[in-house]
């Protein structure tokens, strides 16, 4: 084998490997990728510009029924209210793609904010999927919980009730703020795993 092509080789598999890095599924106690997107008012967002502070990431399709329960009842609001309290940043991320459900413009976003009452920093509409298939979420809600140093402390669902009824937000166990609260008290995430629930993300074809 020629010299030019033994280099070639050599240098082409690190290129590879770290291609491979950068695009790999998001995992527990690994660093939470990073990403730039658009919020409705038309800022530009990017997660590592909040380093140091504990980042929430909210999946969310305004048409799905099991994002009514938690909006229709308040609990999002509430628990989002919660955790800017508290100094953390809340990222509602819409990965709907256009004629899919769910799939709203800035103008929509913005009268879907003010209706809704929605207490998120901010949200970042993704109608490419960029930031979703990044992340594979796939549901709405999907929740991610990010700590201070940037790692990922916690993904899956909001609660343990996986119905859309919201009577059942009344003394279900929420993983999000319970994940919030643990890192709030410097301790590690007691649950830091769950299975999401939802509807499934409405990514393009």
């Amino acid at each position: 084998m020629a010299y030019s092509t033994l280099v070639s080789l050599f240098t082409f598999v690190p290129l590879a490997l770290l291609a491979v890095s950068a695009q790999a599924a998001p995992g527990i106690g690994k660093p939470a990728p990073d990403f730039t997107g658009t919020d409705a008012a038309g800022f530009v967002v990017t997660l590592s510009d909040f380093q140091g502070k504990i980042v929430v990431l909210e999946w969310s399709n305004p048409g799905c029924p099991f994002v009514h329960k938690h909006y229709d009842s308040g609990n999002m609001q509430a628990l989002q209210s919660y955790a800017t309290s508290k100094g953390l940043v809340w990222l509602t991320i819409n990965s709907s793609a256009p004629g899919k459900q769910g799939h709203m413009d800035a103008a929509l976003a913005k009268d879907y904010i003010a209706k809704n009452k929605v207490a998120a920093t901010h949200y970042i509409l993704d109608p490419e999927g960029k930031i979703g298939r990044l992340y594979e979420a796939k549901t709405t809600p999907h929740m991610f919980v990010i700590d201070a140093n940037g790692t990922l402390a916690y993904m899956g669902a909001i609660d343990d009730k996986p119905t859309p009824d919201p009577a059942s937000v009344e003394g279900a166990k929420n993983y999000v703020r319970a994940a919030i609260d643990d890192l709030l008290a410097g301790k590690p995430v007691a649950t830091a795993s769950t299975q999401s629930y939802g509807c499934s993300v409405k990514y393009g074809d």
